[in-house]
């Protein structure tokens, strides 16, 4: 277990990992098709994508919270 003060970039971490999971297995498909070696290609491509995507998720998380909290209406 983590102390709670990590939630952030814990959240973060996990996040863009499946996100950029998802997105970089769709592009592979995508250009190459499911041919030989396909694991590879998706692998190395969700690996280049997610050392962005994680940084970029904790910056991008916060200003996404307030820009939410501003254009709903409830508790703020």
């Amino acid at each position: 277990m983590f102390p709670a003060k990590y939630a952030p970039a814990l959240f973060g971490l996990i996040l863009s990992g499946l996100m950029s999971l998802l997105v970089s297995g769709i592009s592979t498909a995508r250009a190459v098709g499911l041919v030989d070696g396909f694991a590879g290609l998706w692998i190395s491509a969700w690996l280049s994508a997610w050392l962005v995507a994680f940084p970029v998720v904790l910056v991008v998380a916060p200003l996404t919270r307030r820009a939410v909290a501003r254009l709903t209406v409830g508790q703020q």
